[in-house]
This record gives structure tokens, C-alpha cells and sequence, in this order.
């Protein structure tokens, strides 16, 4: 009947091309996901969230590339950016009704897909070793680093906190 939380965390990466190489359909699926996904979640929740005394909290999965360029997946940037602009508005659009949207931003983070990539690169070690290099911290981050970015800001100890971007990427984007 209520709910008091939502995380959009559904994502691709898409085609990794320039932007002059990109299809429109690889565009559109990618934004289909990543954009669109966030939206339908955030639009057909809010209803639900409005049933709470007392407001909710929602929070987007967005990207490190939702902040900064790096060359590559062009889409992917673009819809993480999207992603953190849509999270902004939302925060000021429900702040009235207590309902705080945040985005959270990963780095790199050693998942199953990460994994299976620096796996079929031929040596996983290598490739886990070239990314532990790219953060200040001296290593990749773990699914833990990011869910527990998250529960603080489901939690009441984030209840002075929406618009905000939760970085937590072993200080990539410091460089």
C-alpha cells in the first residue's frame, strides 16, 4: 500500500562507438534503460510514497560518467547525466511533500560484469590491477562500498538531504 523507498538502479552501458557511429536504436535502447527506467519507476512511486506520512526517500543509481567525460560510450555518459539532472529536479519538485530524491555515483566497482570483461581480456589480474591503479585509494571498489552509500541516504540520518550527489569512487574524480 506505501512505500517508503526507492533505488532505480537498472542500467547498460550500451555500444561503446563515437557519437557519429552510434545507430539511433542503440541510443534509444540505451536510453529506454537507463533514462526512461528511472522515470517509469520514479513516476509510478511517487503515488505510493505520497502514502507515507512523513515523505520517502528516492535514490538514482547515476555514474562517475554522469559527472565527467572520459572518451568513451557516449550514450552512457549522456544518460547518467540525465539521471542526475532528473534527480536535482526531483528533489526540488517533492521536497514539499518530504520526499527527497539523491543520486548516488559510482566509480569503478569490481561486479560480476566487470569481472567477466577483465576475465575475457585474457588476464583478470592485470585488468584488476590497471583499475586499482586509476583510484587514489589503491584499489577498485566493492557492491558494498555503493549499498552502503545507499542506506544513508534511505535512512532518517539523510533526512536534511536531497539534490545531493553521492560520489563514492576511491577519489577517481579527485585526480
Amino acid at each position: 500500500g506505501k512505500i517508503d523507498i526507492l533505488v532505480n538502479n537498472a542500467g547498460i552501458s550500451g555500444a561503446n562507438k563515437p557519437t557519429d557511429e552510434l545507430t539511433e536504436q542503440e541510443w534509444d535502447a540505451l536510453m529506454a534503460v537507463n533514462v526512461k527506467g528511472v522515470f517509469f519507476c520514479t513516476k509510478h512511486a511517487i503515488p505510493y510514497i505520497r502514502r507515507k506520512a512523513g515523505g520517502g526517500s528516492i535514490i538514482n543509481l547515476s555514474s562517475i560518467y554522469g559527472i565527467i567525460g572520459s572518451g568513451d560510450v557516449p550514450a552512457y555518459h549522456a544518460s547518467k547525466g540525465a539521471v542526475a539532472e532528473m534527480s536535482r529536479n526531483d528533489a526540488i519538485l517533492y521536497a514539499k511533500e518530504k520526499i527527497r530524491v539523491n543520486s548516488v555515483h559510482p566509480g569503478f566497482i569490481w561486479t560480476p560484469m566487470v569481472e567477466n570483461f577483465a576475465k575475457a581480456s585474457g588476464s583478470a589480474d592485470k585488468v584488476r590491477k590497471a583499475l586499482d591503479a586509476l583510484h587514489p585509494l589503491g584499489h577498485i571498489g566493492e557492491p558494498d562500498d555503493i549499498a552502503w552509500g545507499i542506506v544513508y541516504l534511505a535512512s532518517e540520518e539523510s533526512k536534511f538531504v536531497t539534490g545531493s550527489e553521492l560520489v563514492i569512487d576511491g577519489g577517481y574524480t579527485a585526480r
